[in-house]
């Protein structure tokens, strides 16, 4: 009976499970997608290469999502229960919460090993990889990274702004580039259009501007000029911004294994460690969210519930605001040293297992109320027919 029960259980959380993670994925999803269907309509790069960007992008969004729909989940499935009095006949027979938890927790400890898996290897591999793809793409087609009426400033010491760009030549019209590279003097150049020639083999690529003037300024000396030109050239050499990302590696770019040698070293050499101990810190208490998220949405989805889906989507969005507001704020505030990471990395999970304990022992509890409720019912029915019999023999 209890084999038969679990299985039941276990399947009533694969689905709502499935259906929430593909919709809170595709939410949070939705902004990098047009970005990256502009790249594909607008930019003219190849719809492979947006595809394989997609892939490196989704382990951060997954590492997320998988503990939001795991919660999800567990209302869900629990809500219905209840909803259709299942919850109620599978108490009558015997069974307490206790007893429904074994399929609950191997469901858990399947959602924390796949987000720890995330956490540790895969949303690493996704930003290294997904950094690497976008300076190939900056490389080969310069231009997909410029913005029509946005001030880019993509490259060190320049702003480059247009007002527009012609998708099938990647022709820049109204051009304007504040170039501040040289110290002691600031240009600001003007041209009626510009293109983007790219170098491979040497990794730069040049804004071949055309028709235009430099308007210069020599901060030191206060003196300003004007030239204008038919043709100019500004270089954007790629293999610096492309050394600085790999020199400072950003701590999210690291796996498990990374990450503690790095502080190993910057303990070391005497050297501020913060962000290292952020982003360790976080790669379990991600995962574990699944543990506290667990043990508040077993008793919460067990308490009696008419409209199962709606209370449990709706309960499922104010604690997933309410966490991530929490981690997101303690985050923070370790980073700048406000806070010890520890406390502000692990807060959440402390409340919420907390809140989580607390809940399970009065719903669990209502075990005992069930039986002394069935016990005073059959004493009272036995003093009935003892009455009955004692005036039938008199």
């Amino acid at each position: 009976m209890p084999r038969l029960v679990h299985r039941y259980v276990f399947r009533e959380v694969i689905v709502p499970f499935a259906l929430g993670l593909s919709l809170f994925t595709f939410v949070l999803l939705i902004a990098r997608l047009i970005k990256l269907i502009e790249l594909v309509v607008n930019r003219g790069v190849p719809l492979l290469s947006v595809l394989r960007l997609l892939s490196y992008i989704l382990p951060a969004f997954l590492e997320v999502t998988l503990p939001m729909a795991m919660l999800l989940a567990i209302l869900v499935a629990f809500g219905r229960l209840s909803a259709d009095s299942e919850m109620i006949a599978l108490r009558s027979s015997g069974l307490s919460l206790y007893q429904l938890v074994p399929p609950v927790a191997v469901f858990v400890v399947i959602a924390t090993l796949l987000t720890a898996a995330l956490s540790f290897y895969a949303r690493p591999w996704g930003t290294r990889s997904l950094k690497g793809a976008l300076y190939e793409i900056a490389r080969t087609r310069a231009s997909a990274g410029i913005k029509p009426q946005v001030f880019n400033d993509d490259f060190p010491g320049l702003v480059i702004y247009t007002e527009d760009i012609d998708p099938s030549s990647d022709r820049l019209r109204h051009v304007l580039v504040s170039d501040e590279r040289e110290p002691g003097q600031q240009q600001t150049i003007f041209a009626s259009e510009a293109t983007m020639v790219s170098d491979p083999r040497l990794l730069t690529v040049t804004l071949r501007l055309r028709q235009g003037f430099i308007a210069s300024t020599d901060t030191q000396g206060g003196a300003d000029y004007q030239t204008d030109f038919e043709t100019y050239d500004v270089n954007l050499d790629l293999r610096q911004v492309f050394a600085t990302a790999h020199r400072d590696r950003d701590p999210k770019e690291m796996t498990l294994p990374q990450v503690q040698r790095a502080i190993a070293e910057k303990r070391t050499a005497g050297q501020p460690y913060i962000p290292e101990l952020v982003e360790y810190h976080r790669k379990f208490a991600i995962p574990l969210a699944c543990v506290v998220f667990g043990l508040v949405a077993t008793p919460l989805g067990a308490l009696p519930v008419r409209a199962a889906r709606a209370r449990g989507f709706a309960v499922s969005l104010v604690m997933i605001f309410v966490y991530y507001i929490l981690l997101s704020g303690g985050e923070a505030m370790a980073e700048q040293d406000l806070l010890p990471v520890a406390v502000g990395l692990w807060l959440p999970n402390l409340l919420f297992g907390v809140l989580g304990l607390y809940l399970f022992t009065q719903v669990a509890g209502e075990r005992t109320v069930l039986k002394l409720e069935r016990l005073q019912s059959t004493v009272d029915a036995l003093r009935s027919r003892l009455r009955l019999r004692a005036e039938a023999s008199s």
